[in-house]
């Protein structure tokens, strides 16, 4: 291997040629604490920057064993050591100039919550630390800037590596809050489905976010305070007891005035999906893993999707237990994600009555009375909330304004009353006394098939050149086919949005064969990715890209959206 005296003199004499010269620096370069790869050198100082990586040996690295012995844990260590290194490379970044990227130093821009990354790997096992960052090149014009480069390989990456990659410079005290953190959360995950919680919310949370454009907490916002009748006390490794609201699984409704909390209430518990940073103010905002946000989205594709539970006798004669649309209808769209979700495992459905289609989600009485039930081929959710609990195990939270209907269905009505709730079930059952349902309940819905086995797409196979492009969390594009992901609301980074693009390419060369179903070949990419990480989705060999884990869900939800797949 070579040495960081070797790119000195190698630098040296790249300097004043063509800028296509820079790709002789590839290879790997042992400085005195770590190993600096060069994976991947763009064609053009105005291109994607370059793509570099840093292995630290577990020697050298030094993390003691304790902080990472879980996988939350090393997950969160993993996190903390790219925002540091981010903050690091963040002071030298175009510091060295010239044209285009010149000069960029750049990882993973971490949000609120803690993901994996293919930035950042520790290995379980032997303690070895893998970093990935981008580098712009820098040149003048398009003439090689060799100097400049060497400010960046030579002084400021090491400088970078020694303040955030090195337990021997770091607050173990830190690190180790971090680790406990990560371990707290993880309990609290663990000890819902024993409770019987599908999510919880710890007293002294803050649920507000800054702005619509940022996810760091609200200053002067109302700590959240959990109501008598729900509160629930937890024992947790580090923290000690943890006092919060425990929300049951079954029925939830969220109800109140407008601007009072509802709909901050419930992304929280969206987003509670994920562990979340210190000083979030949602760190012990805790929901089932597997909680699915579900709205209406109109305009998206449905792929031989079954939703006869919903909709059924169509008047045109459609079959609805594989349907199959090019511009879905709110209704139509809402019932497939209900579906599909199922399909993908949730045990929760996350439900906005504003982003719902209505008459998806309720008739009024007046309505049934003037249109018969057997003159309608939609059968709302309020008619099979309860059957998809009890016969499904899926739970539903679900914010509501304006339709009291939902309160005969209800386990738990919440109010939420200037960002305190309050739990008013006896008062809202005894009111809805006054207003009886009309129709009488609904025969159990046939079982949903999800025998879908999709077959591989031409000129997507392996060997095949595939442009893929992310477009930030709005979606993803195979050649010029794209992907809309607007309305998956779970969605916490652009990375995530990143890597579902990778993922679908991977099945479609890979998995999907026309034996498999969908479930099948997604329980076998989750099984790969378990095994090799993200890592094992990128066959290009410019190097691997930035990209955070998706939950199943997403991989599940994106499959489905791809106007390309084949049934």
């Amino acid at each position: 291997m070579q040495t960081w005296m070797d790119l000195k003199k190698l630098l040296e004499r790249l300097d004043r040629r063509g800028y296509p010269a820079y790709r002789d620096t590839r290879g790997s370069y042992q400085f005195p604490d770590y190993v600096l790869s060069i994976d991947h050198v763009q064609g053009d100082p105005f291109a994607a920057p370059s793509r570099l990586s840093i292995h630290v040996s577990g020697g050298r690295a030094g993390f003691p064993r304790e902080l990472y012995r879980l996988p939350c844990q090393r997950l969160a260590l993993q996190d903390e050591l790219t925002r540091r290194f981010g903050r690091q490379a963040a002071r030298f970044s175009f510091q060295a100039r010239g044209s285009g990227q010149s000069g960029l130093i750049a990882v993973s821009r971490c949000g609120q919550e803690v993901l994996e990354r293919t930035a950042c790997r520790l290995d379980e096992g032997s303690g070895d630390l893998l970093l990935r960052l981008e580098v712009g090149f820098p040149a003048d014009g398009r003439t090689i800037n060799a100097r400049e480069l060497g400010k960046i390989l030579l002084d400021y990456l090491p400088q970078c590596v020694a303040a955030s990659l090195l337990w021997r410079n770091l607050d173990a005290g830190r690190l180790q809050a971090v680790a406990d953190l990560a371990e707290d959360q993880q309990a609290i995950r663990e000890a819902l489905p024993k409770l019987g919680l599908c999510a919880f919310v710890a007293d002294g949370s803050i649920l507000p976010r800054a702005s619509g454009v940022s996810q760091k907490p609200m200053e002067g916002a109302v700590p959240f305070r959990s109501p008598r009748e729900l509160a629930v006390t937890l024992d947790l490794p580090h923290r000690g007891k943890i006092t919060g609201m425990g929300i049951p699984k079954g029925i939830t409704l969220i109800v109140g005035g407008g601007y009072h909390g509802k709909s901050t209430l419930l992304k929280a518990l969206e987003v509670g999906v994920y562990n979340h940073i210190a000083g979030d103010g949602r760190e012990y905002v805790i929901a089932d893993s597997s909680a699915v946000k579900i709205r209406a989205e109109d305009g998206r594709s449905i792929r031989r999707t079954d939703i006869s539970m919903f909709i059924h006798d169509l008047p045109n004669g459609r079959d609805t237990s594989a349907f199959v649309s090019e511009d879905a209808s709110g209704s139509t769209s809402q019932a497939a994600n209900v579906v599909e979700s199922m399909e993908a495992g949730t045990s929760l459905l996350l439900i906005d009555e504003d982003t719902s289609a209505t008459n998806f989600m309720v008739r009024d009485a007046l309505m049934q009375r003037v249109i018969q039930r057997d003159m309608e081929p939609i059968t709302p959710f309020l008619d099979r909330v309860r059957e998809l609990y009890e016969r499904y195990g899926v739970s539903t939270v679900l914010v509501a304004g304006s339709s009291g209907a939902y309160f005969h269905v209800a386990d738990r009505i919440i109010q939420m009353d200037r960002y305190e709730p309050r739990d008013i079930t006896a008062l809202a059952k005894r009111e809805a006394q006054a207003f009886p349902l009309p129709a009488a309940p609904l025969e159990p819905a046939a079982e949903p098939g999800f025998d879908r086995r999709p077959q591989p797409t031409h000129g997507l196979g392996e060997g095949e050149r595939v442009k893929l492009k992310a477009m930030g969390r709005d979606g993803v594009s195979l050649n010029r086919e794209t992907v809309d992901l607007r309305y998956l609301e779970q969605l916490a980074d652009g990375e995530q949005t990143a890597a579902l693009g990778y993922c679908l390419l991977y099945l479609q060369r890979h998995l999907l064969d026309g034996r498999r179903t969908v479930g099948q070949a997604v329980d076998r990419l989750e099984a790969v990715l378990e095994e090799r990480g993200l890592e094992a989705l990128c066959e290009s060999r410019s190097g691997v890209p930035f990209l955070a884990r998706p939950r199943r869900q997403e991989i599940f939800a994106c499959l489905n959206r791809y106007r390309g797949l084949r049934l």
